[in-house]
Order: C-alpha cells, then structure tokens, then sequence
C-alpha cells in the first residue's frame, strides 16, 4: 500500500496529477478541486494516496490532506460507491460538508454529485450515519479553521437545540449544520444566543 507520495508536480490537468518521485513518475487520480489547489508544475509537494487494484486496472486516487484520504476510503466501502463514485460526491462537497450531510440526512445535497442518484446517496447516509458524531464532527471542523482546539461536551446539547431551531424555520438541515458550525467558537453557552448568530450566517 502507498500511504503517500512527495514529489515534484511534472504536471496536472483536472483529473490527472503526474508526480515525480525521484525521476519515477506516477500518475495519480484526482478531482477538479483538487487540481484547482496545486501550485504551479515543478513544485514539491506531499500526495495522500489509495491505491485501487483490480485484475486488470491499478490506479492510484489522491488527496491533499489525510482528512480527504479518510472520508474517501469510508466512502468506497459504501455498496454501490466505487472509488469513481467518491470522488464525485468530494467533487460537490467537502469532507466536513459531507459529514453534516449525513448527520442531517440530507440525500439531496449527495445526490447533487455527478452519477449518484437518491438512492445511492440514501445508501451513503445509512452506512456512514452510525460512524459518525455531531461531536466529533464540530470539532474536526474547528479544528480544520483554526477556531479552538477543544470543544466543551456540555455545549453539545446547545448545538442540537440550534439546529433543530433552524431546521423549524424552514431551513435544510445540511444548512443548519453549517451556519452553526460557522456561528459556534465554542464559547457561546446559551441556544438562544447562538440560534440568532446561526442565522447571520445563512
């Protein structure tokens, strides 16, 4: 298994990545998004990778960041997503995205992925749901935007009363998410208050 790759970028378009990794040059699947982050071609950089092997396809998928590599291989153990299937729904959503999206249910937002229909992405939130926690998943996210390291257990409660709030009023629940997640640095202890700075950001 290749956890990795650091190289020169010897050049990229929106699906394919050519690294060179000591004068070998290997070609690594990536998305449009992706691709939209790399410097420019001759830069060193660091390539998160899976490799898929079948009896008669190798292919190696890769990713900036571990996070990416992580939410990817939870995807690709979804029946009916194969690591095609990942990479499109990564292409629309991020992986904190994602991840509110499946705690929320929201199949629609998956579903908006090129080649997923509703039922797939009904598979995706049935799957992954019960490996995912609203916790975990707020503080990943703080984390990722260099808000606060540690998030406190006893404001979960808070979160929930806020998203539940939001979602009452007639706004999704993947936005609900994430005008929380943008509202809460972790210090506000009150649903009310944090309901009203929710709101600022939807």
């Amino acid at each position: 298994m290749i956890g990795f790759l650091r190289g020169n970028i010897a050049g990229y378009n929106n699906a394919r990545l050519y690294l060179d990794v000591n004068g070998v040059g290997y070609e690594i699947n990536i998305t449009e998004g992706i691709a939209s982050e790399l410097p420019p071609v001759g830069t060193e950089i660091k390539v998160y990778t899976h490799l898929v092997f079948k009896e008669d396809d190798i292919r190696l998928f890769g990713f900036l960041r571990e996070d990416d590599l992580a939410i990817f291989k939870q995807l690709i153990q979804v029946s009916g997503i194969g690591p095609k299937g990942a990479q499109s729904i990564l292409s629309v959503l991020s992986p904190d995205d994602l991840r509110f999206a499946i705690l929320a249910g929201d199949s629609k937002a998956i579903s908006k992925a090129p080649g997923i229909g509703a039922k797939t992405a009904q598979r995706v939130i049935i799957d992954l749901k019960d490996k995912l926690s609203l916790e975990d998943t707020f503080e990943h996210a703080f984390n990722e935007g260099g808000k606060v390291k540690t998030l406190q257990p006893e404001n979960s409660g808070i979160r929930e009363e806020a998203i539940e709030a939001l979602t009452a009023l007639g706004y999704s629940s993947s936005d609900a998410y994430r005008a929380v997640r943008a509202a809460d640095d972790g210090t506000i202890t009150d649903s009310n208050l944090l309901l009203k700075a929710a709101l600022k950001n939807i």
